[in-house]
């Protein structure tokens, strides 16, 4: 009947979610069953390093900071496809080379663009 047709090979996956979610949930509740549940003003205040918070906390950061990291994560994880190249390149032959050089131009071309579009000016 359909509907009705559980296949077993989906039988240990099942199994290993179950058991996935009780390794998850299982710390999580014995935490809140034997932890200590005593708060106060101190202890309910905003926390800031260590300090009284200070003005607005609803301050808007400017999009400038957001658009660096975003460069920066980018490059960053650009610049780690360098490595295994690196490693490889006695063994990948001018091909290699030659598809790296193609990759640096186009990372190289980004970095233009944003350069001149001013992202990467702190003003």
């Amino acid at each position: 009947m359909p509907g009705t047709y559980i296949p077993s090979n989906y039988l240990p996956i099942l199994l290993i979610l179950i058991i996935a979610t009780l390794v998850a949930l299982t710390p999580l509740l014995v935490g809140i069953i034997i932890r200590p549940n005593k708060p106060y003003n101190v202890k309910l205040s905003p926390y800031e390093s260590g300090n009284p918070p200070v003005g607005d906390t609803r301050y808007k950061f400017s999009v400038k900071f957001y658009i660096i990291a975003m460069l920066f994560m980018v490059f960053d994880v650009e610049a780690v496809f360098l490595y295994p190249w690196a490693v490889a390149y006695d063994r990948i032959g001018l091909y290699g080379f030659v598809e790296m050089m193609i990759f640096i131009v186009i990372l190289l071309i980004g970095y233009i663009y944003a350069w001149g579009k001013g992202a990467l000016e702190w003003q």
